[in-house]
């Protein structure tokens, strides 16, 4: 099921504890590029499917990436595109969107999802595995 735009903002926007929509809005889209990056296959489309139809897009036309980035350069890239941000700003503002984005995948997508991407992303999406 398709979460509607609203929403996914305002779970995003609590998580985060922005101000207003539109912070939760730049980070959603910048840390959605760049996951986009990150997934291939029926795994991102997926995921787009269960997103807005806004953030679907960005997911599946996301930003170019080499390699897939460990968590660490995942945050301090979000931070390299988000104006004024941090490398704690970037962890707070990745946890806020990646965390919605596992309550949306659900548990089995979301096992699917943290198959493509390097050790540690558990963490922030907010759902530590077992090791």
């Amino acid at each position: 099921m398709t979460l509607r735009r609203e929403a996914f903002l305002d779970q995003v926007k609590e998580r985060g504890k922005y101000g207003t929509v539109e912070e939760a809005e730049r980070a959603a889209r910048v840390v959605l590029a760049l996951l986009g990056a990150h997934l291939v296959g029926e795994v991102r489309a997926q995921l787009a499917a269960r997103l807005p139809e806004e953030f679907s897009l960005i997911l599946l036309n996301p930003l170019q990436s080499a390699e897939p980035l460990p968590p660490e350069r995942f945050v301090r890239a979000t931070a390299a595109w988000i104006e004024g941000a941090t490398k704690q700003t970037a962890t707070w503002d990745v946890s806020a969107v990646l965390s919605t984005v596992a309550d949306t995948a659900g548990d089995g997508l979301l096992k699917e999802i943290l198959l493509q991407l390097p050790t540690g992303y558990d963490l922030l999406f907010g759902h530590p595995q077992p090791t």
